[in-house]
């Protein structure tokens, strides 16, 4: 009796804690970004060439995300600054192509809320920052049968920290991140 009884508690273990693969839908999704500018404004921006994947359970109380950015894609309406921000004074894309970000621990926070601590490489600098996360929504695609989410991630960087750019009366240090996801589980 005793085993029967461990091995529907562990069944039910796996079932309440399976974790599946999600995956970003670039076409629904966008990794932006802004920063003041002289110090009254802000400039925004996004990079549209990036790949986020995450093992989470359905409700995502529980999640690992891996992060790709393209640093080439870097776009912020300006060609003559995107070109800058590619050179070897900010980004250097050509010496490091991608930004990366991959979790080191969850946190749930809230109801629909989270924290994600991990490690961000930008610039060849890896530094450990939090992420605030909210989950929008999960819904089952009627097209796929596969369940959808929906995910905001937040959070503030220190570029200095990361060797981009240099003190400038110009630009600001700190960087406010916001990543809106689609994500599809596969």
């Amino acid at each position: 009796m005793k085993k029967v009884f461990f091995a529907v508690a562990f069944l039910t273990t796996l079932m309440v804690t399976a974790q599946s693969t999600w995956k970003s839908d670039g076409a629904h999704s966008k990794v932006g970004f802004g920063i003041t500018h002289l110090m009254i404004s802000e400039v925004e921006g996004h990079f549209s060439d990036f790949d986020i994947t995450a093992t989470a359970t359905d409700t995502f109380d529980e999640a690992d995300f891996t992060v790709d950015i393209k640093t080439t894609s870097i776009d912020t309406d300006n060609d003559r600054r995107d070109d800058h921000l590619r050179s070897a004074d900010f980004f250097d894309a050509e010496k490091y192509p991608s930004i990366a970000f991959k979790t080191t621990s969850f946190e749930k926070t809230g109801d629909k809320t989270f924290a994600l601590n991990g490690d961000l490489t930008i610039h060849g600098v890896t530094k450990t920052v939090t992420l605030e996360g909210k989950v929008n929504g999960i819904i089952t695609d009627q097209r796929s049968g596969k369940l959808k989410a929906g995910l905001k991630l937040t959070g503030t960087i220190n570029r200095l920290e990361f060797g981009v750019g240099e003190e400038s009366a110009s630009i600001g240090n700190e960087v406010d991140m916001t990543i809106h996801l689609e994500m599809a589980q596969q």
